[in-house]
């Protein structure tokens, strides 16, 4: 392209030819002065709007501050929906753990003011000198209530387990026969070899016989369920307690039943009345303890209660 300049101060007639690439490199450069130029008006317009007070820049100003507000307010909530959320769940475990930590205390023999989850523990300490006081920002917030949510989901599922097995204890306390079965002052004759009082001759005596008056009430040592109850030649009225586990006790020369084959017994549960029938030589209270059909001392369980029992 070819253009030809005229000119007074010229003596003669001068021709510029510009090359595409020209043509193209002068409109970059208009375009871009011309977006520099609009972007600089437009910044120097929204700075100073509120001295210039241009009613239309006013209103583009206070749209833009509007519209930023409102993205902060909206960002901020939905961070707080999260973080409400995130706390009713954590309500709904510590209301789980304030119940659990309730009932372990319980198992566990506890008083309840030992043993309160909902109650926050005291704390203290000299004031921080190592490092400068830093405000806690919404990430290292919501970083420590995701931690804490998980220590205490944590907490909660080994606590569940620590219910179980004390529960699991519980129930095996209950079926161990720890109770004095009567309210005795002491023992005749004790668990082990003896002189038969009928024939004189030495024989394993495979119980404990506690001296009571006749009619003195017989409570079962342990829950369990009645195995037999009748009458039998040499333990005349006698009841035969199942606690599980192989475990049964023997309760014998009674003169009165209270219960029958089957029924389901509750520790310290009165079962029948001392007597003195069957093979006895007076009122008293033959006591056995049986593990898989073999005689063991009952006084080894009546202790793990402090009742301990005197043998002769």
């Amino acid at each position: 392209m070819q253009i030809i300049l005229i000119s007074d101060r010229l003596a003669k007639a001068r021709s510029v030819t510009l090359s595409l690439r020209h043509l193209v490199g002068s409109a970059l450069l208009a375009v871009a002065l011309l977006f520099a130029g609009t972007a600089a008006l437009y910044w120097i317009s929204l700075r100073y709007a509120a001295e210039i007070r241009i009613p239309v820049l006013q209103q583009l100003v206070l749209a833009a501050q509007e519209s930023e507000a409102e993205r902060a307010r909206s960002f901020v909530q939905q961070n707080l929906n999260a973080m409400a959320v995130k706390l009713g769940e954590m309500q709904a475990q510590l209301t789980r753990l304030d119940a659990l930590g309730e009932r372990l205390s319980s198992l566990a023999g506890m008083r309840p003011q030992e043993f309160r989850l909902s109650e926050a523990p005291g704390l203290g300490g000299a004031a921080p000198t190592l490092m400068p006081p830093q405000n806690l920002s919404l990430a290292d917030f919501n970083e420590k209530l995701l931690t804490l949510s998980r220590d205490v989901e944590s907490r909660n599922d080994m606590l569940g387990v620590l219910e179980a097995q004390l529960f699991e204890q519980a129930v095996k306390k209950k079926l161990m026969p720890t109770m004095l079965p009567v309210a005795a002052p002491y023992n005749a004759s004790g668990f082990g070899k003896r002189i038969d009082p009928f024939s004189g001759q030495w024989a394993m005596h495979e119980g404990i016989d506690f001296l009571a008056d006749a009619g003195s009430p017989v409570v079962s040592a342990a829950a369990g369920v009645v195995q037999f109850a009748g009458f039998h030649p040499q333990y005349g009225y006698v009841i035969d307690i199942d606690h599980g586990n192989d475990l049964v006790t023997r309760y014998a020369h009674l003169s009165k039943l209270f219960v029958k084959e089957g029924e389901i017994l509750q520790r310290g549960r009165r079962i029948a009345l001392t007597g003195n029938t069957g093979r006895s030589t007076g009122p008293h209270l033959h006591f056995e303890v049986r593990f898989r059909g073999v005689a063991q001392n009952p006084a080894k369980f009546l202790v793990l209660s402090n009742a301990v029992a005197r043998t002769q």
